[in-house]
């Protein structure tokens, strides 16, 4: 059998397996009416086939038989189009799936595409609406503002005078973008099992997150949900706030909000010409987004320039079509490892990425310990101003993928985020650091919601364990040490012998000592109490109450010495 023919039977095998329509969802209608008489599936057919043949002839001019690199595969994306654009704007968010090279270069990908004609536009509102646009606007400016694969952005006036913005959703996009997938979800048998992406990444599993993906950017009652939710979370900010929302002429396909000028953040000239601190904008600008990332949980994942402007002496967030988030619990474990990080433990850090993340498969403690201790090198000792909040997410990131450590996907939303945040701020403002904005933002928020009571009893269960393990060493040791004199011991042990070690194993036995006395005197002097001993000191014996008193200096003595000697 000839190539050509194999390729053919190979198109056809996709194509007749594909749906003969995708839903409208979010609509009683279709937006592409089609007759019921099975001709519309015959014509369904064919342009299957013949995008297919395009799709392949876009490979084979690339030749994708010898690998998949992030330039080639941007490449592809936009030769093949504005819809598979999309599609790698949206892949660029998933370092949680994909290689960090390959989001870096989708990054890359402009959306600006050829707007559609004025007369789609008026069909697509008209359809929505269920009613000529006339009766709700006074007018709709023909000339777009912006126009992107999925929707296009026009200026237009309501009937009361009201300038507002209206994005309107491409014609038969749902239904463009639901047959590209499935095709390409059909298609990936046809990349050859050697090298590029395929054997890093599981390609079905990442359609199936582009397209759960898309489907949420094309609802824009979402986005509507959106901007609603920014709005309360940022009520009480002077400086922030976002476009506002016309919910009544807000449907699935058709957006309406109010209309905003100013400039984009990074136009360094108009603002300095209009009297604006760049220092300013730059420091409020940071310290909204960390606020949105840390106490909200909602955070702008698509923070361009484009999306962010300045107005009336406000910064003006818009476009909240892309948003992050991260669960409390989220939000809290990735505070603790930073905090393991700041204090040199190698054991908290690892057990909360575990818990961070979703393991896929079996976890080599071994080399997770020593990639987490190399990251400590090099960041432990640093102080917050010196580090790239950017590059230190990316390398947590990468060491968790390499450990088949799955990310929550607001991790990797926030790491897009905070790389574009860093570009705006390396142009208007370079000498803020996001990292030590950060950290004081921690420290504000650790101090205001410290749960004395709560981490008092944290710290009595741990003492309780240890107590009961330290009890447990002699037996252990007597079972050991008669198995050795039996000689039925066997111990494999592999001892680094360096200086850290030796002042880790002192500092160690230290701790267990002191600790042993805490808890004797603690017994003791508990027992003391329960007598009628004199004298006494505030209603209780005072061998007791010294006992307690000395039992509180050695805990605050060990306490300063770890503080002191903890970044030795």
């Amino acid at each position: 059998m000839s190539e050509e023919n194999k390729n053919e039977e190979q198109q056809n095998a996709v194509t007749d397996n594909m749906p003969e329509g995708a839903s409208d969802p979010g609509s009683d209608t279709p937006l592409d009416s089609a007759p019921d008489d099975g001709v519309q599936s015959d014509k369904a057919k064919i342009d299957n086939r013949a995008r297919l043949r395009e799709i392949t002839a876009v490979l084979r001019k690339h030749h994708i038989t010898r690998g998949v690199t992030p330039e080639k595969l941007r490449a592809i994306l936009e030769e093949l189009g504005p819809t598979y654009v999309k599609l790698g704007q949206i892949m660029s968010l998933h370092s949680d799936v994909l290689p960090q090279r390959y989001c870096d270069e989708l990054m890359k990908l402009t959306s600006e595409v050829t707007p559609m004609p004025f007369s789609e536009v008026e069909e697509v509102i008209n359809r929505s609406y269920r009613e000529d646009w006339r009766n709700i606007f006074a007018s709709i400016e023909h000339n777009t503002l912006g126009s992107a694969s999925i929707a296009q952005v026009h200026k237009a006036r309501l009937l009361d005078g009201r300038d507002v913005i209206v994005k309107v959703e491409r014609k038969g996009i749902y239904d463009t973008m639901a047959r590209d997938i499935g095709l390409l979800k059909r298609a990936v048998g046809i990349l050859p099992p050697i090298g590029g992406l395929k054997n890093v990444v599981d390609l079905e599993m990442v359609l199936d997150e582009l397209w759960s993906t898309a489907q949420e950017e094309m609802d824009f009652l979402k986005e509507a949900a959106n901007m609603e939710e920014f709005a309360r979370n940022n009520q009480g900010i002077n400086y922030i706030r976002c476009p506002k929302l016309y919910h009544e002429y807000t449907t699935s396909r058709v957006l309406v909000m109010e209309y905003i000028g100013g400039c984009p953040v990074d136009d360094k000239n108009k603002l300095l010409a209009e009297g604006y601190d760049l220092g300013e904008i730059g420091r409020k600008l940071v310290n909204n987004y960390i606020k949105q990332v840390m106490e909200d949980g909602f955070f702008h994942a698509d923070p361009h320039p484009g999306n962010v402007k300045v107005m009336d002496g406000k910064i003006v967030w818009i476009d909240m079509g892309m948003m992050g988030r991260l669960t409390y619990r989220d939000r809290n474990l990735m505070a603790t490892a930073v905090r393991a990080i700041a204090v040199g433990d190698i054991a908290v850090l690892e057990s909360t990425i575990l818990e961070l993340g979703d393991v896929q498969g079996k976890i080599d403690s071994g080399k997770l310990y020593g990639e987490l201790r190399d990251l400590m090198d090099r960041y432990g000792n640093a102080s917050m101003g010196s580090i790239d909040a950017v590059e230190f997410f990316k390398d947590v990131m990468e060491i968790m993928k390499g450990n088949n450590i799955r990310l929550p996907h607001g991790m990797t939303m926030l790491v897009r985020g905070l790389t574009q945040m860093q570009g705006v701020l390396l142009n208007i403002s370079p000498d803020i650091n996001m990292a030590e904005i950060a950290a004081g933002r921690l420290r504000e928020e650790m101090l205001q919601n410290f749960d004395w009571k709560k981490e008092a009893g944290k710290t009595g269960r741990r003492i309780y364990k240890a107590a009961g393990r330290t009890l447990d060493i002699p037996p252990l040791v007597k079972i050991a040490l008669e198995e050795y004199l039996k000689g039925q011991a066997r111990i494999n042990m592999e001892l680094d012998s360096t200086r850290k070690f030796s002042q880790l194993m002192r500092r160690l036995v230290r701790n267990v000592v002191m600790g042993l006395w805490v808890m004797a005197l603690l017994i003791s002097s508990s027992i003391i109490c329960t007598t009628d001993m004199q004298p006494r000191l505030l209603g209780i014996p005072a061998l007791g109450f010294f006992g307690y008193i000395l039992a509180f200096i050695i805990c605050l003595y060990v306490f300063i010495r770890h503080l002191l000697t903890r970044n030795k």
